[in-house]
């Protein structure tokens, strides 16, 4: 079994953000640039990180203003520590709250499965072979 270390996993995926791999929903409020590359990839990249490391997934929900943009996704490593790799994405003064910790999904996800599938194939040409994707 491969051991990364976070840097090296965080590297890998700055590497690998890119517009096709933005969340829809994200794109629609404005087009995805390097400027803020880790915009719109909170969901596929808490997964991807969640493959290499496992721990807990977890989401809250995006405010701005009083209204509800969203939710943003993030990790919970096995040893309690909290990583949250797009957290940078913010900076318009949004606030995250009310976090909750979720399962995953088994097998195929139910939106998404492209892009992540897409974002944990640049990912592994990085760092090279990752463990499967959960299937059942």
């Amino acid at each position: 079994m491969t051991t990364w270390k976070l840097r090296d996993i965080e590297a890998a995926l700055r590497a690998s953000w890119a517009a096709d791999t933005c969340s829809p929903d994200d794109v629609e409020r404005a087009p995805w640039t390097g400027g803020n590359p880790s915009r719109g990839h909170c969901d596929v990249t808490a997964l991807v990180v969640h493959d290499l490391l496992g721990g807990d997934l977890v989401y809250g929900e995006v405010w701005l203003g009083g209204g509800r943009l969203g939710y943003h996704w993030w990790n919970r490593l096995p040893s309690g520590a909290e990583v949250d790799l797009t957290r940078e994405q913010f900076r318009d003064g949004e606030t995250v709250t009310g976090a909750r910790t979720v399962e995953r999904p088994a097998g195929r996800l139910p939106h998404r499965w492209d892009a992540y599938l897409r974002l944990r194939e640049r990912v592994e040409r990085r760092l090279g072979p990752l463990p499967a994707p959960p299937t059942a």
